[in-house]
């Protein structure tokens, strides 16, 4: 399940089209496009190009910790182009730190649940905001009981989630252009199939559904071509996966579209409750009529690496 390299430098190139069929006369859109900094991540380079030139940008954060972009245009245009350009260096958490994943030595799923619940007796743990649904992830008792039956009575947290994500991932059919944004969570539940956003909000309202904490991890995948063939520029997408909480090892991520524990080929763009938090990009506009949206990204080594470091 661990990938055996320890670290890993990779560059990604986020390129979003905007064509309008009429004019934009005013316009103003907030950008997740800066990778996140971590004890695992280091941003070495980010660069953010808009054409046109904004009338105004600035620098935000959010409440989790986000870096975003604000801006906006007080002068008409026809086309908005935003490129995102970084680099990161990733390390392993596990295989160059040191600590050991063992999903059974984790407490009880019910203990870590019992933890979540407000206590006069007990300061609240920061995790618990992310027990509570959020927009695009309700608590559904559908999902709620397919969970239980991974989450045995007594189950090692971890352990249990792990083979949550492995059951999710052999049940659903990653099916590109099956669902929109909007759809909801049920609906992917009931038709099995979906996308990486998807599956990332049905393992979310699994967890949350028991009354543990999870949330959700907006990125990049670095994917690895078939033998003998090139690395394909604007095939790798922007990728979500989750976090579930655990007393031990703090927020472990696990990618249910995969089947694995991210390491050195994600890459950590924003975390929040579901996607609608983390967005790469979103905006207000007045004008524009019908539009067309192009979308390329690409993920790869950094060049002239040591090949240890490399994926």
């Amino acid at each position: 399940m661990l990938s055996p390299v320890t670290n890993a430098a990779l560059t990604v190139e986020h390129e979003t089209l905007f064509e309008y069929g009429a004019r934009v006369d005013v316009a103003y859109h907030l950008a997740h496009l800066r990778p996140r900094e971590s004890e695992w991540q280091q941003v070495d380079r980010h660069q953010l190009q808009i054409e046109p030139r904004p009338s105004y940008t600035s620098q935000v954060g959010d409440v989790y910790g986000n870096g975003s972009t604000y801006f906006a245009f007080y002068v008409p245009h026809e086309q908005l182009t935003v490129r995102a350009a970084s680099t990161v260096r990733i390390v392993d958490r596990f295989a160059a730190g040191g600590v050991v994943l063992d999903p059974n030595d984790s407490p009880a799923w019910e203990t870590v649940r019992a933890s979540m619940r407000y206590s006069a007796r007990a300061p609240l743990s920061s995790a618990a905001e992310f027990c509570f649904p959020s927009p695009f992830i309700p608590l559904l008792a559908d999902l709620a009981a397919y969970a239980r039956e991974v989450f045995s009575a007594e189950r090692p947290l971890l352990a249990a989630a792990i083979d949550l994500m492995h059951r999710i991932h052999g049940d659903f059919k990653y099916e590109s252009g099956s669902t929109e944004v909007t759809t909801p969570v049920l609906t992917v539940f009931k038709q099995r199939r979906g996308v990486c956003q998807d599956f990332a909000h049905v393992l979310i309202a699994c967890l949350r559904g028991l009354g543990l904490p999870a949330r959700y991890v907006s990125g990049y995948l670095l994917t690895t071509p078939p033998p003998g063939r090139p690395r394909l520029l604007g095939a790798d997408a922007s990728h979500a996966w989750v976090q579930v909480w655990s007393p031990q090892l703090g927020w472990l991520d696990l990618d249910p579209t995969n089947d694995t524990i991210p390491s050195v080929a994600h890459v950590m763009l924003a975390l929040g409750r579901d996607y609608g938090d983390v967005m790469p990009l979103r905006g207000v506009i007045r004008g524009g009529g019908e539009h067309t949206l192009k979308v390329a990204v690409s993920v790869l080594p950094v060049a002239h690496e040591d090949p240890s470091a490399s994926p």
